[in-house]
């Protein structure tokens, strides 16, 4: 039987764009909801109609801010993969939800849809920081949409970002420890980067917006470790902690190299050793549906070595690691293709690294410098 299929939907609009985001997302006075649902099933057909035989394991609604999808949408995406495919019978269905209060108002509808898990976009219980993050909720409304998540959801996770301006580490660790308090069973907790193209970009570049140094970020990285372990939800994922079970199964899909299907405006795929994506802007990929019955603007065959690079740099992200094996399987090579034995040696020797058999880890105390031990590790060519 082959491996469940993970199904990521994007949805791409927002109410407005925040300052730090580089996802696909597009504010928009109005949107023609029978046009968008109509695209979205036709996208989801043409893929499985190339990927015959399955069974969908996950399906993840992103953005953009998929709270703001109608739940007949919502749930009429959920029965076309119930039709083309059909769903495992523990199939995972996650939406990424705001805690605005809106959107909050649409949580029994959506579950009543089919949703049995949320991602809630917190950030911060900091009224202040959450004016500087550009979020359009506040601290009451964000508490309020936890409590509501649980009433109508089986799991629920939520984001916080750390690492903030003049942020201290006593400010952090009070800020995680509420956020553990609240009974959750996994958390996204990522460090604020700044990425090109964003307001926050133009910020840092005069001047007017500073970002802990490494080491300072190193330091609440390694207090951030420690709170989550002793509250009982260790790191599985550089930026994710749950308790043991309770992992995104969509997210593990990706790392651990499943195939997995993307539909809606700019989603990525892959394939059967092709990568896919779709077109970005709304308009575009409502345009190219109507014309071809599908959203996609790019459909490659990956090189094998491509997919065994790609294998590793996404693997070693877990704190399961790597299963050599595995990645041979995927791409038909074999691991003196894609891993520098020597160097996996030297870095097992420092500490950095952990490997036994077909696994290959990366340790506690290596995660921080994962960037660099991939450029060690992992042949590119």
């Amino acid at each position: 039987m082959p491996e469940p299929l993970a199904l990521y939907v994007h949805w791409p609009f927002c109410v407005s764009k925040c300052p730090y985001c580089d996802f696909n997302s597009h504010v928009r006075d109005r949107v023609d909801q029978a046009v968008w649902r109509d695209a979205l099933l036709a996208d989801l057909r043409h893929e499985a109609a190339l990927l015959p035989d399955r069974r969908v394991g996950s399906i993840f609604f992103g953005g953009g801010t998929p709270s703001l999808m109608p739940p007949a949408t919502v749930a009429a995406v959920i029965a076309a993969a119930e039709a083309e495919w059909g769903l495992t019978d523990d199939v995972e269905i996650t939406l990424e939800a705001n805690p605005n209060s809106v959107e909050v108002a649409n949580f029994a509808d959506l579950a009543a849809a089919g949703v049995n898990r949320v991602s809630i976009g917190v950030q911060s219980f900091d009224t202040e920081v959450l004016e500087f993050l550009g979020r359009a909720h506040s601290e009451g409304e964000a508490r309020r949409a936890i409590a509501t998540a649980q009433e109508h959801f089986a799991r629920v996770s939520f984001d916080l970002i750390y690492a903030r301006p003049g942020q201290t580490m006593a400010a952090w660790e009070n800020e995680l420890a509420g956020a553990l308090a609240l009974g959750t069973d996994h958390l996204s907790l990522y460090q604020l980067t700044i990425e090109p193209g964003t307001r926050f970009a133009t910020l840092a570049a005069k001047g007017d917006l500073t970002i802990p140094d490494g080491d300072a970020a190193a330091d609440l990285f390694d207090a951030t470790q420690a709170t989550t372990s002793a509250a009982g939800l260790p790191r599985y994922e550089v930026s994710n902690h749950a308790r043991v079970g309770q992992e995104s199964r969509h997210n593990l899909a990706y790392w651990r190299y499943a195939d997995y299907a993307g539909v809606g405006p700019g989603a990525h795929g892959r394939r059967l050793g092709q990568a896919t994506e779709r077109h970005k802007k709304p308009e575009n990929f409502i345009a190219a549906v109507e014309r071809n019955g599908h959203g996609l603007k790019v459909e490659n065959d990956l090189p094998a070595h491509e997919r065994a690079t790609e294998a590793m740099l996404m693997g070693l992200r877990l704190t399961e690691g790597i299963d050599l094996a595995r990645i041979e399987m995927r791409s038909g090579l074999g691991r003196e293709a894609f891993v520098d034995a020597d160097a996996v040696v030297r870095l097992v020797d420092q500490g950095l690294m952990e490997g036994e058999g077909d696994r290959l880890a990366v340790t506690d105390s290596g995660i921080l410098l994962l960037d660099s031990i991939l450029s060690e590790v992992v042949k590119t060519h």
